[in-house]
């Protein structure tokens, strides 16, 4: 959108008013007020105001200074962050927040090198100091002054979003669902380097949404015999179906743990991964781990986690953190992605205009929807 600013009559009488115009390229502008300066360029956001709450809003278009780089958003994929955002749960959270970081675009300006104005983009939205002691240990993706794109500033919620040049991924042929669901598999990918598999034991992946369906697709490519666990029994199925895992069980299930034994042959898995963040869930996962075993918590949450300490010490475990993903998960997950090892377009249930999320997006918190990913088209 481009707006005009208000102007003086021919005859100085009177004060014109701004004149808005619905395009997409100064091109289209009447000729007669090309070769003005006075345009603003506005474009159209969505704002989580409060917890539950949005509003559309008209803002400036940004101009990417020195270090960044202008994009035309063109995907975004609804994440958990996105919908714990909006019910009031997300952590390291304030409000009022533009969401949204999984993102497909299209390159616009910049000084990124070796990018080309219309070329599909994706990017790493985790933006580092490069300073710190994280940074300077190539931890970057748990930066002590990390600003992740649509948690701690303004997402990609908009019809563009100023970047850091650095942050920016070419394409590579790949489409635009495709792209925008990158980052996501790089949130497991990422999990599964922490976990250090090894090819043939039994990994166990707690929840079935899309994070925890992408750890499980990468978990199998690194060896791991996968058991899915999840409250959920048509994304248990998913599971099955989609990703031939072979092992499902059901959280409520009463004979949780039994179940686990069995199907590893009375050693219990010897990796938990938690993709839920969900405290009960991770709270109950300690049970599941063999003696010597490693979990990983994937999935965050606000809340203290509780555990028995002897229960824990006697299986000398190893307790793990996972934060965003880094520049080679990304890598790893595109190039599965070009050698067909992973379809994650699969896991879109729901597509919506960017003019409708706004009315559709409480309803994707409600299980009943089967919603696993939801796509925005803009």
């Amino acid at each position: 959108m481009i707006i005009i600013r208000g102007r003086q009559s021919e005859t100085g009488a009177a004060k014109l008013a701004d004149q808005t115009y619905y395009i997409t390229t100064f091109k289209k502008l009447p000729a007669e007020i090309r070769d003005r300066n006075t345009i603003i360029y506005r474009m159209k956001s969505l704002v989580c105001i409060t917890p539950r709450q949005f509003e559309y809003r008209d803002i400036k278009i940004p101009s990417p200074e020195e270090g960044y780089s202008l994009i035309k958003i063109s995907r975004i994929g609804i994440c958990g962050t996105d919908l714990h955002a909006f019910e009031g749960t997300q952590p390291f959270f304030n409000y009022p927040r533009i969401l949204g970081h999984e993102l497909a675009a299209e390159y616009i300006s910049g000084d990124a090198e070796n990018f080309k104005k219309g070329e599909r983009v994706t990017f790493i939205p985790y933006f580092h100091c490069g300073k710190c002691i994280a940074c300077r240990t190539g931890k970057e993706n748990c930066c002590t002054n990390i600003k992740v794109c649509g948690v701690h500033i303004d997402g990609g919620m908009a019809e563009y979003l100023i970047v850091p040049s650095y942050s920016l991924i070419h394409g590579q042929q790949l489409s635009l669902d495709e792209l925008a669901l990158v980052e996501p598999l790089a949130i497991g990918v990422h999990g599964i380097r922490r976990a250090e598999i090894i090819s043939g034991e039994y990994v166990l992946v707690v929840g079935a949404g899309p994070i925890g369906l992408g750890t499980m697709e990468f978990a199998a490519i690194a060896g791991a015999k996968v058991i899915a666990l999840d409250i959920n029994d048509s994304r248990l199925q998913f599971c099955k179906e989609k990703l031939k895992v072979e092992h499902t069980v059901n959280a409520l299930s009463e004979d949780v743990s039994k179940q686990l034994n069995e199907i590893t042959n009375g050693d219990m898995p010897t990796v938990v991964i938690d993709a839920t963040g969900n405290l009960n869930a991770i709270n109950n996962s300690f049970r599941y781990m063999a003696h010597g075993a490693r979990y990983v918590l994937i999935g965050l949450q606000k809340g203290e986690i509780c555990i028995s300490h002897p229960e824990f010490h006697k299986r000398e475990a190893t307790l793990k953190s996972s934060r965003n993903a880094t520049r080679q998960d990304f890598e790893h997950v595109m190039n599965s992605m070009k050698n067909g090892h992973v379809d994650p377009t699969t896991y879109i249930t729901h597509r919506v205009v960017f003019d409708d999320v706004k009315n559709e997006f409480e309803s994707w918190l409600n299980p009943a929807t089967g919603v696993i990913k939801a796509m925005v088209e803009l």
